[in-house]
Formats: C-alpha cells, structure tokens, sequence
C-alpha cells in the first residue's frame, strides 16, 4: 500500500512540473494537428499534368521525390503557386520549391506573415491549430552534416522565435547551434507538432507526443529522399518524448536529449535505434524534480541522463536552468557542435 501511494503521488507531481518550458501555469488540453496539409482537396482534383498527383496522405517521401524529378522547372513552379501549402509541406519535395512554396503560404497569412520576412528559409509551414513552422539556418542542401532541433512544450509558430528566450526556443537554439558549429552544418529549427500548453495532462502523458513522432520520423524519411545525411537529432523536454517514441523508426545519427522528463523507453536498448544516445542534465535544470515514473499511461519512464539508461553522457555543470543548454561559452553547446559535426565517437 505504501508503495502504491509513493508511486500515485510521484505521478501526480509529474503532472505538474513535467510540461516543458512553460513553468508552473495551468495547463490546456490540445488537440494534434494530424493528416494531409491545408489545400489537399484541391491537389487531389488537380489534373493539369495529365496524371494523379501523388496523395499527400498515402505517397511516400521517397515517391514524392521520384515524381518531381519528372517534371520540368516551369511544371514545378507551376504547382508551387497554384498549391503552395501542399508543396510547402510534402516531404521529399525539393527543398529550394518548399522555401518558395511556404515564403507564398506564409505572406498570405495573416497570422504569421512575419516568418516570411528577414532571409528565412522556411522548409514547412502549417497555419491550422496553434500554427507549426520549421525554419533551416544554413545550406540543406549542400553542407555536410544536417542538426534538427525538436522543442518542448509551448512552442507553436507564434512562439517558435522569442527575444526574450533566446536559447530555449528552436530557432534560437538553432542559431546557437549553427554559429558553434560553422558552415560544414545546416540546422532545422522544427516546431512541427502540436506541443502541451503548460502544465497538465497532455505534458504528463505521451498522446501528443505520439502524433510528433509520425511527422518527425516522415521528415526524416524526406531528407533521406532529398539526398541529404542522416541528421543528429537534439531533443529537448517534452520533445525528447517525441524523439524516444519516433526513435525505432528515426533515420537519424544521432540522438541528443537535454532537460527530458524520460523518453518513455526503459533503456537505450529499449530504443531499438542505431543512433548514438546522448543525455544531458545540469544540475539546476527544474526537470530533475520529475519523478521518472510511469503508471496509468502518466510520466515517461527512466530518467536517460542516469547511468542505468545507457545514453552517452553530455557534461552540462555549467549551464543554467531548463533552458541553458545552448547559452554561448557552455560546455554542453561545444558538445553538441561537436557531435553535429561528428567530431565524437
């Protein structure tokens, strides 16, 4: 009896701190944005090209690719603008006409026609629900190493770019990231699920997390399409659910998670990747008062930054809070550049 309550009540405390970047607020129970992007009725109908197009929904990435290689520059730009948000977001589309396809989306938005503006190479962009946006730092098509930041909680469009947070939202860690490493790694800022809303429910349990991993693991499969290297995966908080649940079926490197509540996986076997597991915790981060745990469908299992879990370790002792790990001059921002640039073995 003793053991069960110890272990209800470290379940209900991972209710409350387990949300991410967002504090100690009250949390909103969220709806993923799942399915085909915004205008597929319309390409589905389309038949100017004589042929079906293929269907956002079933084609894979790799089938996607092979068809557009059919077609001229002018057929290209052609579908680019009379479906741009179909385009803009089909994996294994060429990533020059998915920057041209989502800078048209986006300057017809209302709500986040600033993503277009200032250079921005924006490789998908999804207005429904909160918004979902990923923005590419670098050359993906030319540099030798690819990194993909996957965010925690309360990161949307709206919030995927913030001033005032610049190392704890995925495009400032992505700048981070890129100016530590150099012009050899193109980095992917990728708010592109449906993350929790503060604390709550959806934070302490894997749902959201879930219909992440499906879009995760597809946009991995369509810069495999496009040619491009299997990318080293940083996950942080929350976003390290997503990550441990894509991760068996995740082209990736290698997989970095920092601040997690757990990956809900027991170990690094439990994985079932070949990516090399990294974990990073600093000693001040508020995530090390989640109790690792796992009942009922809430919290996410062992800690991966412990030794048991088997991950490689990332020394973090320097870097501050939650949200520190890619503040300039730190020890575990020189790791990450290193392992983006496979450096380390």
């Amino acid at each position: 009896m003793r053991r069960w309550k110890r272990t209800v009540t470290a379940v209900a405390l991972a209710t409350a701190v387990a949300a991410g970047t967002a504090g100690w607020a009250a949390g909103s129970g969220q709806r993923a944005v799942t399915g085909p992007p915004p205008g597929t009725a319309a390409w589905r109908a389309d038949t100017s090209l004589g042929r079906a197009l293929p269907d956002p929904e079933r084609a894979t990435p790799r089938e996607v690719a092979g068809f557009f290689r059919t077609l001229s520059p002018a057929r290209q730009r052609d579908l680019v603008r009379r479906h741009p948000s179909v385009v803009g977001n089909l994996d294994g589309v060429p990533v020059a006409l998915r920057y041209e396809a989502n800078a048209t989306a986006l300057r017809r938005d209302a709500r986040f026609a600033h993503l277009a503006g200032q250079g921005r190479r924006i490789l998908a962009f999804d207005p429904r629900g909160r918004g979902q946006v990923a923005g590419v730092y670098g050359d993906l098509t030319r540099s030798r190493h690819i990194a993909l930041i996957v965010p925690g909680s309360d990161v949307d469009a709206g919030t995927y770019d913030r001033a005032r947070d610049p190392y704890g939202t995925p495009a400032g860690m992505a700048r981070q990231l890129r100016a530590a490493t150099g012009e050899d790694v193109a980095v992917i800022a990728w708010a592109g699920y449906t993350t929790p809303v503060g604390v709550g429910v959806d934070a302490a349990t894997g749902g959201l997390a879930e219909a992440g991993a499906e879009r995760l693991a597809r946009l991995a499969d369509g810069l495999a399409a496009a040619g491009a290297p299997a990318p080293a995966v940083f996950c942080h908080s929350y976003g390290s659910v997503v990550c441990g649940l894509a991760a068996g079926r995740l082209r990736a490197r290698d997989l970095v998670v920092f601040g997690s509540p757990g990956m809900r996986a027991d170990n690094v076997a439990a994985l079932r990747t070949s990516a090399r597991v990294w974990a990073a915790k600093d000693p001040s981060d508020w995530i090390s008062k989640v109790p690792h745990t796992r009942l009922l469908g809430l919290g996410h299992g062992p800690d991966p930054a412990s030794a048991d879990f088997g991950a490689r370790p990332v020394p973090a002792a320097d870097a501050h809070g939650h949200t520190g790990y890619f503040a300039p001059g730190t020890e575990s921002l020189r790791t990450f550049a290193a392992i983006a640039r496979g450096e380390v073995r």
